[in-house]
């Protein structure tokens, strides 16, 4: 895909959020598009930058210390979301250098997360991965532990939380799953929705989504990770 082909992507993937807001009486400046720039190398996401897009996503940590320094260096105001499962051996690196995490989701990453946010002074903003699905190949909590999960994580381990994410299983419709992650993150105070891909971020968008994570319709499809 050629740098002018993203940049194309980039404009027609904001141009149809800006679309879906105003059918759904929202205000698109509250919609913030994750570009997933996962597995595009430091040339390919130049373009997209350069194009005034500064919120990237990304799955690896390792991938994302490997790119995004020199990146940086450039384009200062970057702000990076973790958008893939996190290792708790990985936390140390993840606060260094993300500024906000979408997959909170077991006990141990918790604790993991806030003894690294203590030790270096650094908080991102996190958000609790619900698998909405309850799918027993993918992350997050469950819908019917996630109380109790959101509880430990500010009582237990004293962590401030800022929302939801959810990855609706492939062969479902994603509104119910949109709609339930909503539900939970009201009963909860919790104001960031992070839901919706390439494919579905409309439906998201209509169901309350602040964050959507768009990469394919931007960046066009991915080498396979071998």
């Amino acid at each position: 895909m050629s740098e002018n082909d993203a940049v194309e992507g980039l404009r027609q993937v904001r141009e149809s959020i800006r679309r879906a807001a105003s059918d759904y009486g929202r205000n698109p400046a509250g919609i913030t598009l994750v570009a997933v720039s996962k597995t595009f190398p430091a040339e390919a996401i130049e373009p997209v930058l350069a194009a005034g897009q500064r919120v990237f996503g990304e799955n690896y940590v390792q991938e994302a210390k490997a790119k995004w320094p020199a990146l940086r260096e450039r384009y200062p105001d970057v702000e990076l979301h973790m958008i893939g499962p996190l290792q708790s051996n990985k936390a140390k690196e993840a606060v260094e250098l993300f500024d906000v995490i979408h997959t909170l989701d077991r006990p141990s990453l918790a604790e993991a997360l806030a003894k690294e946010i203590a030790k270096q002074g650094r908080k991102p903003r996190l958000l609790v991965q619900v698998n909405t699905g309850e799918e027993p190949q993918k992350g997050g909590v469950i819908p019917t532990e996630i109380d109790a999960f959101l509880e430990a994580c500010r009582g237990r381990y004293g962590l401030e939380i800022d929302g939801l994410m959810c990855i609706p299983p492939a062969e479902d419709p994603p509104s119910p799953h949109f709609a339930l992650l909503n539900t939970i993150a009201k009963r909860h105070g919790l104001t960031w929705l992070s839901m919706g891909m390439s494919a579905d971020f409309d439906a998201a968008i209509q169901l309350g989504a602040t964050h959507v994570r768009v990469g394919s319709a931007i960046f066009g499809s991915r080498a396979k990770v071998k």
